[in-house]
């Protein structure tokens, strides 16, 4: 042997755990040619294998070489290695076994090597090989291709070796090569990393129960030989085992008898040892409490079913057989079988199902807290169904508070806290903290429920105190996250890049960032987290060794904080130094240095306090505060006790200013007794408590149910009712209240707090039903005013009205107490009875909007098109202005239609009317206007322009005048016609004749008249198919139908002007056409007429006279307004014609007058000659008197 030197066993000694290490790796050695894998040969020398293993074994198992070579090296022992190192097989097992020797010697062991495991009591001992490529190659060395693992035996279980190994070895192997790899917790929950912890957690977890459960005694019952063979016999026939399956004999056979009462007395012993059986609940883990009694049921559920059996049923009927029934009558009572297995079921309602092990086999801070909200919801729970009782549950609880401890304290070391950053330091201990009060509000929720469940079991009082046992290490957490804050503050305020930084050696010969440094080195090497005694005191001491170090700096910042303070110049200068060092002022030390200035910010402090107390005299209603409460949407009181807690804040901020100043203590001073005094007055006045009862009082006082009809009738509004929401707005407000109260932390009365939770959830609906009302209210407000819309919209307000009349029936009742049931579906899905609250208030917003939107949009084209009517009375008098208009209010008329409005034919007929109205206005005053430019005097044509159109509007407020359109299209003007008087062949005659004069005078009205006439009317049916089948008269479409409205005579005036301009005309022409006598008239003719009467000539020639004046003047023109008679052509003819004839006439009228003047003369000279042949006095003698000629 002697090979066996190059592989000393002194190596495989050191390792602790029953690893071997002869490559020198521990339990994972890699080794195996640098690459993994082995490099193999064609055949593997089992020699290689025997020295190993007799190198291996001796120090691993305790084995000697005569022994391993005796038992361990048989004929199959090549083969099996051979077949091992070539082949698939992936593990030898090594098994030593203790050998049956009924000898008083010393034990003597047996070794086997062997590919299948088993285990047995008798086995000592078991070392796996365990290859870590496919094939083992000879060249390569052995321990570098194979794991070896020990695994104990001997004991009742494995259990504590299975433990061991996971929890010691390879968890611990795993934990570090995740930590070595460092990818993060990204990274990881890529590659599955934290779920393989939990299961290796699990794993460890489920060991450890194994290992702590509470071993519950196996109960076999004895039968006697001669009942077994019965039972077979039956069987074996097919047949129910009865007396008769026994011989008769033994029936009766005392002894037969005797043992089996004997047996039966046993029977009850045994389950009475296991139905009695019980444990201490504060002995152990929750885990053995939680398992005793599942066991337990398990147990009990075993013993029924042996009692159930064949055997203990023959047993029983022998004896009641042989009038033996005091075995047989309290059989199962005396075993407290019934009672037990009651107990232990109804116990199990809250051991099943247990979530204990979320607990154990947390990993992270999440996972602790997640699993202490998860036990005792399932504690809470179940213990008000489960008589499982009080006395065992405090103790249950405690011991859950050991497993909380450890777990805590095993996931807080895993982080190494004093070696973390600061801000993951802050993080995690924050986390800790918050996972202690969720440990306390599950305490105090599982303390009100166990003196709830004491009350409803009228059990005897005890008191329900938890003694939780993580209490020292939640003050340690506490403590150590305190002492890290200040710690990292000073090595914040010692930092180079703040203001005490550089100070360092010039002032005191020393680096204060470094000694920080060097202090905290001495708190890193202990465990912080140890709150044992012996903990405690290495702690107590690190602490006291900081303490030292950290002195001298405090020395150097309070020189230079006190340097600072003695330079500034008002207290406002020494707040801000105080502000930025405040940090620094927790130190005893530091904060003793500033006392001096205290003085002068006490009396700052005095002025401050002294402003909040004018400011709360303001009151709350008057403060700004109150129109910011309205903004936010906080009701009343609780906006008050907000101000009063923001003032009450401040004046803490004040105090705590004083605190700063003064150090701890404070108000032992006399300035500090004071400002204590005004402060404790001042915070007196400042308690909510008085606020809060008064208005809990008022709700209490007042009906705030939800309750009635959702809508109802009250007296107002216009039309003297009004329909309203009948929902009390206070109510509104009562839930708003609750809520900021709650936040505030007020204890609001269950009934309130009811009241409140039915008001929100009302309140949606009941604020989209208010909002649709008031939206209702403002949509009937714009019909009203709005007076011409309301047939359109008649429709959709009918629509409301129905929808209106259907919540008229309903009652607040069903969302109060069915809303939680149910939550609002997609539009068009309404589920029955269970939606249809929900969907009416759905359907009534949906309904008012509609009309609304309706409302809104009709309500502007209605004003538009009242813009585009008004405009009609005052825009141009044209063809093209009007059919603007006219288009512009029909395609008005027709968007109105295709937005489906009702009533449109009724609505457009009454629009047909107004606009009726405006055309036959503007048709009067054109026909006016027409007529005064057509009845204008002849004189005015050199005196005025052209007259523009009159706008009646304007002329209605004032007669004031638009700027003058000067297009031809807003003007009136009649243009004169021209006609002239011509002779042609000696005839005079008029070109031309008078008749187209009237002709063009009734067209040119007639054009007027048509700019309004031939305008298409407003139709309401363009979009509807039926009824353009028809071909509509033209009367029909166009306006030509207003000429038969003219009822007061207004229409015919302007024929009457044209007629009588005709007449007038022609009265004129008919004087130059009197002068066609002067051609047509022979001169004999009239002379002959005339005769010789002087009188007629004379006459003549005067009327020839004055009928000159008519052509014989400057003029060669007439103009009587609207037409002008042109002469010029016939005037110098005629005054020829004119002048040959007076010549002619005078020649004539002069030769007739020399005639009559001859005549005369003769006639007188006759006359004279007569006179004078007579005698004076004959003439005068024959009368006797005068005489008279």
């Amino acid at each position: 042997m002697s090979s066996l030197t190059a592989h000393p066993p002194t190596p495989i000694l050191e390792n602790g755990h029953g690893y071997g290490e002869i490559n020198g790796s521990g339990l994972n050695g890699n080794g195996i040619n640098g690459n993994g894998t082995a490099s193999t040969s064609t055949a593997f020398d089992t020699e290689l294998f025997t020295h190993y293993l007799l190198s291996l074994l001796p120090p691993v198992i305790g084995a000697t070489q005569a022994e391993l070579e005796e038992t361990l090296f048989d004929a199959e022992y090549e083969e099996r290695v051979t077949r091992f190192a070539n082949e698939g097989g992936n593990v030898l097992y090594v098994q030593k076994v203790k050998d049956e020797d009924e000898d008083e010697g010393p034990p003597k062991y047996s070794y086997y090597l062997t590919p299948h495991l088993t285990y047995s009591s008798s086995h000592v001992n078991t070392v796996a090989l365990i290859k870590r490529a496919p094939v083992l190659d000879s060249i390569a060395p052995l321990a570098s291709q194979l794991h070896i693992l020990n695994l104990f035996g001997g004991d009742e279980t494995p259990y504590e070796s299975l433990h061991a190994v996971v929890s010691q070895a390879v968890k611990p192997w795993f934990d570090a090569f995740v930590g070595a790899r460092g990818s993060g917790k990204d990274g990881d929950g890529k590659l599955g990393i934290p779920m393989t912890k939990r299961k290796f957690a699990e794993l460890e977890l489920s060991l450890l129960h194994l290992q702590q459960n509470v071993e519950i005694p196996d109960t076999e019952l004895i039968i006697h030989p001669q009942i077994k063979k019965a039972i077979e016999y039956a069987r074996s026939t097919n047949s129910r085992p009865s007396l008769s399956s026994l011989p008769p004999q033994i029936l009766n056979d005392s002894t037969f008898l005797n043992t089996l009462q004997s047996h039966v007395n046993m029977w009850i012993k045994s389950i009475q040892g296991v139905t009695k059986l019980s444990r201490d609940v504060s002995s152990g883990t929750a885990s053995q409490e939680i398992n005793f009694w599942l066991s337990l049921e398990r147990a009990l559920e075993g013993i029924e079913n042996q009692l159930r059996s064949d055997a203990v049923l023959l047993v029983l009927e022998c004896l009641r057989n042989a009038k033996r029934f005091h075995a047989t009558v309290s059989f199962i009572a005396d075993t407290g079988l019934k009672e037990a297995t009651d107990v232990v079921h109804k116990y199990n309602q809250l051991m099943k199902d247990f979530p204990l092990n979320d607990l154990l086999s947390a990993t992270d801070l999440d996972k602790v807290q997640e699993s202490i909200t998860a036990i005792f919801g399932h504690i809470n729970k179940k213990l008000k169904l489960s008589p499982y009782p009080i006395r065992r549950a405090l103790p249950l609880v405690e011991a859950i508070s050991k497993d909380f401890n450890d777990q805590l304290l095993r996931v807080l070391t895993s982080h190494r806290l004093t070696y973390t950053p600061y801000d993951t330091f802050e993080r995690l201990l924050n986390q800790t903290q918050e996972i202690f009060k969720v440990w306390d509000e599950q305490i105090k929720d599982f303390t009100n429920v166990a003196r709830e469940v004491t009350r409803r079991r009228s059990e005897r009082f005890i008191q329900i105190k938890i003694t939780p046992a993580h209490a020292k290490l939640m003050e340690r957490t506490r403590y150590l996250k305190d002492w890290r804050k200040q710690h990292e503050q000073l090595a914040l305020m010692t930092a180079p890049t703040r203001g005490l930084g550089g100070v360092g050696k010039d002032v005191g010969g020393m680096d204060m960032e470094e000694e920080v440094k060097e202090a905290y080195e001495v708190i890193k090497s202990i465990d912080v987290l140890d709150v044992s005694i012996e903990g405690t005191e290495i702690w107590v001491t690190a602490e006291n060794a900081y303490n030292e170090r950290v002195a001298r700096v405090e020395n150097q910042i309070i020189a230079r904080l006190r340097d600072r303070l003695g330079t500034a110049r008002n207290a406002n200068e020494m707040f801000r130094v105080f502000s930025k060092f405040n940090s620094l002022f927790v130190r005893p030390k530091i904060r003793g240095a500033i006392q001096e200035y205290q003085t002068q910010l006490i009396e700052s402090v005095k002025d401050d306090i002294k402003r909040l107390h004018d400011k709360f005299k303001t009151q709350y209603r008057f403060s700004e505060a109150y129109h910011m409460s309205q903004m936010r949407d906080l009701p009343p009181i609780a906006g008050a006790i907000i101000w009063a807690r923001q003032i009450e804040r401040q004046l803490s901020t004040y105090m705590k200013r004083v605190e700063d100043v003064l150090g701890k203590g404070w108000e032992l001073y006399a300035e500090g007794q004071r400002l204590q005094s005004e402060s404790v007055s001042f915070r007196k006045k400042l308690d909510t408590k008085p606020v809060f009862d008064a208005w809990l009082h008022e709700i209490n006082r007042r009906d705030m149910g939800i309750n009635g009809r959702l809508f109802e009738i009250i007296r107002g509004g216009k039309a003297g009712y009004q329909l309203v929401v009948n929902f009390d707005p206070q109510t509104i407000t009562l839930f708003k209240e609750v809520r900021n109260l709650l936040w505030l932390n007020f204890s609001v009365p269950h009934a309130v707090s009811n009241m409140a939770k039915d008001a929100k959830r009302v309140y949606p609906h009941a604020v989209s039903l208010m909002e649709t009302v008031r939206t209702y209210g403002q949509a009937l407000d714009l019909i009203d005013i709005n007076g011409g819309i309301e047939m359109l919209v008649a429709e959709h307000r009918n629509n409301v009205q129905k929808m209106i009349t259907r919540g008229m029936s309903m009652k607040w009742d069903f969302f109060v107490n069915t809303y939680d049931t149910h939550r609002y579906v997609p539009s068009g899905r309404s589920d029955g009875r269970e939606n249809k609250h929900v969907a009416y208030v759905r359907e009534l917003a949906s309904s008012v909007s509609v009309l609304q939107d309706k409302t809104n949009s009709l309500i502007d084209s209605y004003k538009e098109i009242s813009r585009l009517v008004e405009e009609l009375q005052t825009c141009p008098f044209s063809s093209d202005a009007f059919q603007d208009l006219i288009g512009k209010i029909q395609a008005a008329v027709d968007r109105l239609n295709l937005e489906g409005y009702a009533n449109l034919d009724h609505w457009v007929a009454e629009l047909d009317q107004r606009i009726e109205g405006i055309l036959l206005s503007r048709l009067k005053e054109i026909i006016q206007l027409w007529c005064q430019e057509f009845d204008r005097p002849p004189d005015a044509d050199s005196r005025r322009d052209q007259l523009p159109l009159r706008d009646l509007t304007i002329r209605r407020k004032g007669d004031k005048r638009l700027k003058e359109d000067k297009s031809p299209e807003g003007q009136l003007t009649l243009k004169p016609i021209i006609h002239e008087i011509r002779i042609q062949n000696q005839v005079i005659f008029l070109d031309p004749p008078i008749e187209d004069a009237r002709e063009s005078w009734v067209r040119q009205l007639h054009d007027w008249l048509s700019t309004v006439c031939r305008q298409r009317r407003i139709q309401s049916s363009r979009y509807e198919i039926g009824l353009q089948m028809g071909d509509p008269g033209a009367s029909d479409a166009t306006y030509t139908y207003l000429l038969t409205k003219f009822h007061d005579g207004s229409l015919e005036r302007p024929f009457a002007l044209i007629e009588s301009k005709v007449q007038q005309v022609k009265e004129y022409v008919a004087k130059w056409l009197q002068f066609q006598s002067l051609w047509d008239l022979e001169a004999e003719y009239v002379f002959n007429r005339l005769g010789d009467s002087l009188a007629n000539w004379q006459q003549l020639l005067t009327e020839i006279k004055k009928t000159r004046s008519t052509f014989d003047n400057s003029d060669t023109q007439r103009s009587f307004g609207v037409v002008v008679i042109d002469y010029e052509q016939v005037q110098t003819r005629v005054n020829a014609k004119y002048d040959s004839w007076q010549r002619d006439i005078l020649s004539r009228f002069g030769v007739k007058l020399g005639n009559a003047m001859k005549e005369m003369h003769a006639s007188i000279l006759k006359a004279r000659h007569d006179l004078e042949s007579h005698s004076i006095e004959g003439l005068v003698s024959g009368g006797g008197g005068s005489r008279r000629f």
